[in-house]
């Protein structure tokens, strides 16, 4: 699909300063532009490619003022970076265009269905489905019986989503997801095994929210395990049965969320954390990665280490700690003084 660039800044609410008419069919890096393909400036650092890239669009700040000629038609908005984001976010709309219902799919009669959707071939639908408007089922995905889907939902290739799961709308779920799988709940019996604890619950995932590939969310033993409005999920992450992360927190890949704990909003928690389960993570909570959580939190901490405390307290201790090989020696040194010292008298 073919644009130009009069086409581009009026999409950006950019000026063009070249060929309003030359067109486009493809993105590309600045360094590694062609003809044909669309670029932007944005890193002072890349400058020196605006100079030698072949793409044939450029957008660029309003505040580039080029030193050498310049082959690309400029198009000049206020925000480079973010003049390239909303292009992206179009480009990607218009490749994800799908819609109807492809052979080979199965949808029970029993299912509802909005206006717009796409189910992709091998898609499972079962019964008493409910899927919104403008959601996007791609092929070999599973929609367990009961489980409701809203509008301007997308799920990617391979995902499952397991009996009576509730998603919103404008969710993204991506390649391999889980939602609703059995949470790891066993007791101890007399004949020293262990009996699985039915897991009767459910999963709920609210508005705006993104899932990473090969996350797995289980249900809840009882009630719902429940993912808020705007949370953003790395790839594989495991989040155990009841737990609930509140609004706008983000998690990187790795972590590992053991059962009943409740993450707060607006919390940023990095690769590779564990975190106990029936424990409280507060708003604001900050976590480097390779971190454990222990205990519950206080708000807006900052924690690092396993077990995790406070960052500014764990920096001090790692100085400690890599000087501790240097610090043994001395105390060895200063033992065999004080026995030396003994011996004399």
């Amino acid at each position: 699909m073919e644009f130009t660039a009069k086409q581009i800044a009026e999409l950006l609410n950019g000026t063009v300063e070249g060929d309003p008419e030359v067109k486009v069919s493809r993105l590309s890096k600045i360094e590694e532009g062609a003809p044909g393909s669309l670029t932007f400036l944005a890193n002072p650092a890349y400058t020196s490619f605006a100079y030698t890239t072949k793409a044939s669009i450029l957008i660029a700040g309003n505040d580039f003022q080029p030193e050498n000629a310049i082959t690309p038609t400029i198009i000049r908005v206020e925000n480079a970076y973010a003049g390239f984001a909303k292009l992206l976010e179009a480009y990607n709309t218009i490749q994800r265009n799908k819609s109807g219902i492809e052979p080979n799919s199965y949808i029970d009669e029993s299912a509802t269905l909005g206006s717009n959707i796409y189910v992709g071939a091998f898609a499972y639908l079962g019964k008493n489905v409910k899927i919104g408007e403008n959601t996007k089922i791609y092929p070999n995905c599973y929609v367990g019986d009961n489980c409701i889907i809203g509008n301007y939902t997308t799920l990617f290739p391979g995902v499952k989503v397991y009996s009576d799961c509730v998603i919103g709308n404008h969710v993204t779920l991506h390649s391999g997801v889980v939602i609703g799988a059995d949470g790891f709940g066993f007791s101890p019996n007399s004949e020293n095994n262990y009996q699985k604890v039915a897991q009767i619950g459910n999963v709920i995932i609210e508005d705006h929210v993104e899932i990473g590939a090969n996350t797995t969310i289980d249900r809840a033993t009882l009630g719902s395990t429940i993912i808020h409005k705007g949370v953003k999920l790395d790839n594989l992450i495991q989040v155990a049965h009841n737990v609930e992360i509140g609004e706008n927190t983000v998690i990187a890949s790795q972590t590992g969320i053991a059962g009943s704990t409740k993450i707060g909003k607006n919390c940023m928690i990095g690769g590779q954390v564990g975190i106990n389960g029936h424990i409280i993570i507060a708003d604001g909570t900050k976590v480097a990665g390779q971190s454990g959580i222990t205990a519950s939190t206080n708000e807006n901490e900052i924690l690092q280490g396993t077990p995790a405390f406070g960052i500014g307290e764990y920096k001090r201790a790692y100085v400690v700690f890599k000087r501790l090989p240097e610090l043994e020696k001395k105390v060895n040194t200063i033992e065999k003084s004080i026995s030396s010292l003994g011996n004399n008298s």
